[in-house]
């Protein structure tokens, strides 16, 4: 039930008064009035908060921002609050568990250093959570501070070998080598899980720097700080399985005293192999191959084929390891490349993806890690399985690519993290867009480059990278949804909405309704008052038969039309949003609140019977709404029917009195009669009130205007009643009330 809006905004205002000269317990009390007004609105909450907060009752301010959390569920604002208060009362476990929530929604608003604040100050207070520090490494890489993102995988290996998981631990120092190859920290903490040693916690930034002084370990000293680099074999999973592949071969055919022909060819083949004599390898394992079919052969064999263009033979071969636990991800990898290449796509896109995944899942340091890693390409996955060939050839070849070069396992939990976010803010499409675009992986760079600045607040720097980036691959939307970031960033409001609005245009000839109806949304919450965008809106969400969405935008048409005095439109488009509304069966509460606009806009036009007739409207929907029946209190007022004004204060009393709700019938009659000081109706009633409420100098201050204004208009008999009443009060001056009495012949 809507409440009296002044009565709230003057609270509101007694409460920000108050809490600027600190009279805390007095902003308490008026932001406490202004929810009374308005249990809902979010604001008050969040005052009330605050100043609850600083009056020091922390458990009172816990449950109002609690309330407010559960009022508006996006902002992290309340949660952060509730964190900080758990914190002083000593809940730290709480406190911790709330600040990974309040992370987590600045994850979703891509705000990565506050998301980076909040899991720091998390592990602050509750040591050991091994889930948040995995996420602090990953976010640290992303925005490229190398050295925390260390540190972080250094906490991982500690808290790793306090578990009693010493594989896991060497994972994660093994991680961090892969930022800083020559770290002297690394290298000794990875030697001492190596050699069964305890471990101790790496050194915050103050200790770290005094170790760069006289304080070096030993053990960096003594085996030095340069050690080779271990780049990623060029060809990828299939490149790492074949080594494996030859040693496993080797060993097989040795220890099984296999000195016959057969184990004469296996041998022959991997010498071939190592000297990369490949149409040599290939056909002494051919040889071999008929009496030993080893998984480590076939894996080669498959291999080798693929690399001398036999992508028909190589599949055949390649399907008998992958059932290798080493050899998989090669198997997979080369069988993926091998139906590429006959041009069998969809059965390319599938074993590459299951490379892509066993390469990202060998890398997770938790089981909750590789869960989400599944997930994150099951969701890929079933994306992919209803795309067509021409789709599928382009994922192939990105695909492909993801898993060559040097850096070919950064690069794919890189990309997945890419992909990630990508799901989360644009959905299935947007994947697919980035997974197709030409130069996609040039892309997934970009993006990543794109938002570290932004974070940095590097903007030039940012929007150099954006247009580098649409040099190569200009039809990639978020890219230029990036540009438009960058220019609302800097304060260019006008030309990112202009940015905005053709992006949108762009997904709505594409077909892709839902992300430009996202668009569309963001551009309104900048610029509410552009029509041509709100119409782009409607236009679209008709052709969806979004119904009930197009009733909102139909009220935000009007509202702007309202706006900027063009009456006429906003009258007709209320209209269509009224006839909209009961078509698709809105609720009660949307049907009066365009009807209450409607009915503003008729009082505007002076059109007073046509706004009657629609309050009397809404309290056929809402018989409670307070509103509506001040409204006909003032209509009435306005044209001089004083008895049926005062029939609807009854009306809108009685509703009060069910709820015994003092204060607002007081409210209502003092404010009716500041506005209409010669309402009788109301001053009487005024006056009851504050009888039963003892305010008796009060009540006779009422009942004393009563009587001259009854006085006043002839009415003798009314007005002697109304001084017996004050007579009945005993007043100090009861001789001339008496007085004045016996000359009405009372």
């Amino acid at each position: 039930m809507a409440g009296n809006r002044e009565a709230y905004e003057q609270a509101m205002n007694a409460g920000h008064n108050a809490a600027w000269e600190q009279e805390w317990a007095t902003a308490v009390a008026s932001y406490g009035r202004a929810i009374q007004e308005f249990p809902n609105d979010v604001e008050a909450h969040l005052a009330l908060g605050f100043g609850l907060l600083e009056a020091g009752r922390l458990p009172d301010a816990l449950r109002v921002y609690t309330r407010a959390h559960q009022l508006t569920e996006t902002d992290p604002i309340p949660l952060e609050k509730s964190a900080d208060i758990l914190e002083r009362l000593g809940r730290l476990r709480e406190a911790a568990d709330q600040y990974i929530n309040v992370a987590d929604l600045y994850l979703q608003q891509r705000d990565l250093n506050k998301t980076i604040d909040n899991w720091e100050r998390a592990t602050e207070l509750s040591p050991g959570m091994v889930h948040i520090h995995i996420k602090l490494a990953q976010a640290y890489e992303r925005t490229g501070d190398r050295r925390q993102a260390i540190r972080q995988y250094l906490i991982l290996a500690y808290n790793f070998q306090r578990l009693e998981d010493v594989d896991k631990a060497i994972k994660a120092c093994q991680r961090a080598l892969r930022l800083d190859k020559n770290s002297p920290l690394v290298l000794n903490t990875l030697r001492a899980l190596e050699a069964g040693n305890s471990i101790s916690m790496p050194p915050d930034d103050e200790e770290r720097a005094a170790a760069r002084g006289n304080n070096v370990p030993a053990a960096s000293k003594s085996h030095g700080a340069q050690q080779p680099e271990e780049l990623d074999d060029p060809l990828g999973p299939m490149g790492e399985a074949m080594t494996e592949a030859m040693a496993i071969l080797a060993t097989h055919v040795v220890e099984a005293g296999m000195m016959d022909a057969t184990g004469a060819s296996a041998l022959q083949a991997l010498e071939a192999q190592r000297q990369e004599m490949y149409p040599q390898a290939i056909e002494a394992y051919l040889h071999a191959e008929p009496k030993l079919r080893h998984p480590a052969l076939k894996l080669n064999l498959g291999a080798l084929l693929i690399l001398q263009n036999e992508p028909g033979e190589a599949a055949k071969h390649l399907s008998e390891a992958i059932n290798h636990p080493t050899l998989a991800l090669g198997a997979y990898q080369g069988l993926g490349l091998a139906y590429k290449m006959q041009g069998k796509y969809r059965q390319a896109v599938k074993w590459l993806m299951q490379a892509i995944e066993g390469v990202d899942a060998a890398q997770a340091l938790t089981d909750q890690d590789r869960v989400d890693i599944s997930t994150t390409y099951e969701k890929i996955s079933s994306a992919l399985e209803r795309q067509n060939e021409e789709v599928l050839a382009a994922v192939s070849q990105r695909f492909k690519t993801l898993l060559e070069g040097t850096d070919w396992k950064h690069h794919v939990a890189e990309t997945r993290r890419q992909l990630e976010e990508t799901m989360r803010d644009q959905g299935e499409q947007g994947v697919i867009d980035i997974l197709v675009a030409e130069h996609g992986d040039r892309l997934t760079n970009a993006l990543e480059n794109i938002d570290r600045y932004m974070r940095q607040r590097l903007l030039t720097m940012a929007m150099d990278e954006a247009h580098f980036a649409v040099e190569y691959s200009p039809f990639y939307l978020p890219i230029h949804e990036r540009m438009a970031e960058v220019l609302l960033s800097e304060g260019r409001v006008r030309q990112a909405i202009s940015k905005y609005n053709v992006i949108a245009s762009v997904y709505m000839s594409r077909g892709d309704n839902a992300r430009a109806a996202r668009i569309l949304n963001s551009i309104l919450e900048m610029a509410p008052l552009d029509l041509s965008v709100r119409k782009n809106l409607i236009e679209l969400l008709e052709s969806q038969e979004a119904w009930s969405e197009l009733v909102e935008h139909y009220v935000g048409l009007a509202d702007t039309y309202s706006q900027l005095g063009d009456s006429d439109q906003a009258r007709e488009t209320y209209a269509l949003a009224e006839r909209t509304a009961m078509q698709v069966g809105a609720s009660p509460q949307t049907q009066v609140e365009i009807k209450h606009k409607v009915a503003d806009l008729e009082q505007l036009r002076l059109d007073f019977k046509r706004a009657q007739k629609i309050y009397e409207e809404i309290i056929q929907l809402a018989p409670n709404d307070e509103r509506a029946y001040r409204q006909l209190i003032d209509l009435q007022h306005r044209q001089g029917n004083r008895l049926e004004a005062t029939r609807r204060l009854d009306d809108l009393l009685r509703i009060y009195a069910r709820n015994k709700d003092i204060p607002k019938i007081t409210r209502v009659l003092e404010d009716l009669i500041r506005v209409y000081p010669n309402d009788t109706g109301a001053r009487s009633r005024l006056a009851a009130i504050y009888k039963q409420l003892g305010r008796t100098k009060d009540a006779i201050t009422q009942l004393d205007a009563l009587g001259e204004i009854q006085l006043e208009a002839g009415l003798h008999q009314e007005a002697a009643a109304t001084i017996k009443q004050i007579i009945s009060f005993n007043p100090p001056n009861i001789e001339d009330y008496q007085r004045l009495l016996g000359q009405l012949g009372g």
